[in-house]
């Protein structure tokens, strides 16, 4: 069993800047992609950004640019950069991993709120 825990998010004014944190319970990082993920209320969960264990990452196109995904395997800890937020980021944020070797596995964060407001 893997446990993520969020942390880091908050209230801040359109423009300024926020970094969320993803601690894992164990090891996980050299065989799990990690990913965050954002749902604001009433609409579906989209993908944010992912780092493989080599540290190549993919972005959302909405947030290109803006933020930066990495990772301290060491820790055991992912991050989200956020910069230049925009009131349209405003979303619970999840810490995702994805278990890369068999058998598959998924775990899922308890989520963090992010609000960009003036």
């Amino acid at each position: 069993q893997v446990q993520l825990v969020e942390s880091g998010g908050g209230l801040v004014q359109p423009g300024g800047s926020l970094r969320l944190s993803c601690a894992a319970s164990g090891t996980i990082l050299s065989i799990y992609r990690m990913g965050w993920y954002r749902q604001a209320p009433g609409k579906e969960r989209e993908l944010v950004a992912t780092i493989t264990s080599d540290g190549g990452g993919y972005y959302a196109e909405p947030v290109k640019g803006r933020f930066t995904i990495s990772k301290d395997n060491a820790k055991n800890t992912v991050y989200l950069q956020m910069n230049s937020l925009k009131p349209e980021d405003t979303a619970v944020y999840y810490c995702n991993a994805h278990k890369m070797v068999y058998p598959r596995a998924e775990y899922w964060g308890q989520g963090t709120q992010v609000t960009v407001s003036s």
